[in-house]
């Protein structure tokens, strides 16, 4: 176990024992047995210790969409999301532990709905390179907003112990959002998106419906 892990686990501990707002970063120090400037130069604070390393995640999503294409959006969009979700499965109890901590705390709570932001931040600003038209960028928000929910649905699923293997949750989640907007995009290789077709009740002739549908789909081409 490395130092830092040391104190993570310490801190955690007595976030178990005590409660996180009676926890002290000196009590921390002291269970994990470091100094203070060693807490210091690893976290900035005591809310840190609780949060996964966004900075570096961050980094490793921006490296993944900056060699996609708008060709290949979904494949890009998809493998990058999937790296955090990869990131806290890898984390274990970890991850419940602060999933359970998060659920009591409010300012925990915001520091989380700040980093996920974050996220949405990135995926938002690469899409809009990639999106063509000029809704590109309410199509840019849309779609970030669609591929962040739709991976935290399935994080917290796993995370209450609804989904043993998330995973592939993961892959359905992501079909269902570029189902919605494959519109918006176009698939691998640069193909045109195809067309999507919601089918709801109505009380018109089939007739009717059957050309509604046939020209609605004549307006794509």
């Amino acid at each position: 176990m490395t130092t830092r892990e040391r104190m993570v686990e310490a801190a955690f501990a007595l976030f178990d024992e005590q409660g996180y707002d009676a926890t002290t970063v000196e009590q921390v120090v002291e269970r994990a047995g470091v100094s203070r400037s060693t807490f210091f130069r690893a976290f900035g604070s005591k809310e840190d210790v609780i949060f996964p390393r966004h900075d570096e995640l961050q980094g490793r999503i921006e490296a993944r969409l900056a060699t996609g294409t708008a060709a290949t959006v979904r494949l890009a969009v998809t493998e990058a999301a999937r790296l955090v979700l990869e990131h806290y499965v890898a984390e274990g109890a970890l991850a419940h532990r602060r999933y359970a901590l998060t659920r009591t705390v409010p300012a925990l709570r915001d520091r989380e709905v700040a980093g996920l932001l974050g996220y949405q931040r990135l995926f938002r600003d690469r899409l809009r390179e990639w999106l063509p038209g000029p809704a590109a960028d309410l199509h840019a928000e849309l779609l970030a907003a669609a591929v962040v929910t739709a991976h935290n649905v399935v994080l917290r699923r796993w995370l209450r112990g609804d989904a043993a293997d998330p995973f592939p949750e993961f892959e359905d989640a992501m079909e269902a959002v570029f189902a919605m907007t494959t519109t918006w995009t176009h698939d691998d290789g640069g193909a045109p998106a195809r067309t999507a077709v919601v089918v709801v009740a109505t009380d018109r002739p089939a007739g009717e419906v059957a050309a509604l549908v046939e020209r609605a789909l004549g307006a794509g081409d």
